[in-house]
């Protein structure tokens, strides 16, 4: 009789098979580990509240008396130009009314909430910007 083969190969499980990785695996795994190494620099994008112009944010619209209430960031004058944007707004005017706990101011300051009469209707979330080539 003769000895019977053992078709296992020492070291070896049964079912698994080792392969080399193709190129276009190695060429991944490489491109991945570069871009751990050195991050790309983001674009870094300016939101409207970050510029140097912006003023404030309304609040509240009252629109039987065509006046906003905006939170202010900056101050902000009688005689002023602003330019309001939001959503479906967009316009500019001169400030003409500043009002604050419903008395008439000549200037509101950073922080303060004021009343602002304003030629259309504004909504709230709407951000207020000082016009170019206007100073305060």
């Amino acid at each position: 009789m003769s000895p019977i083969k053992k078709s296992k190969k020492k070291g070896s499980k049964k079912g698994i098979l080792k392969k080399r990785p193709s190129k276009k695996i190695v060429k991944k795994v490489q491109v991945k580990a570069e871009s751990k190494k050195a991050p790309p620099k983001k674009a870094t994008k300016s939101s409207a509240k970050n510029r140097k112009d912006f003023i404030g944010e309304v609040t509240h619209y009252f629109a039987h008396v065509n006046a906003a209430v905006v939170k202010l960031k900056q101050g902000l004058a009688i005689g002023d130009t602003i330019h309001v944007k939001g959503h479906t707004t967009d316009f500019t005017q001169v400030v003409t009314s500043i009002q604050l706990d419903h008395e008439p101011i000549s200037a509101g300051k950073k922080g303060q909430e004021i009343g602002l009469e304003v030629k259309d209707q504004v909504r709230t979330g709407d951000q207020v910007f000082r016009a170019k080539g206007t100073t305060s």
